[in-house]
């Protein structure tokens, strides 16, 4: 039986309550600086002008475009999740 799974005095099953189940909290924080969201950012300028220009086609496009997105989306956002596992951080302290 799973251990989320209890059976109540009649037999049947009930659920925990939500409020007493511990969850662990992800807590993102910022762990790019200033000129690594820049870079980042021009980065994914870049690989747009290549994919919208067309000047990249087939499978180099598709990984190009896909590159552009992550790299945007970080530098906006100032988190690298492939920082976080190794304790890497770019901020000045």
């Amino acid at each position: 039986m799973a251990k989320w799974l209890v059976l109540n005095s009649q037999d049947q099953p009930s659920f925990p309550n939500p409020r007493d189940v511990q969850t662990e909290k992800i807590i993102m924080t910022k762990n790019m600086g200033d000129l690594d969201r820049v870079v980042r950012f021009l980065g994914a300028v870049v690989l747009g002008i290549l994919y919208f220009a067309h000047v990249v086609s087939g499978t180099v496009a598709l990984v190009s475009l896909i590159i552009a997105i992550l790299l945007l989306l970080t530098s906006l956002v100032g988190f690298c999740p492939l920082y976080a596992p190794f304790g890497i951080t770019t901020q000045r302290k």
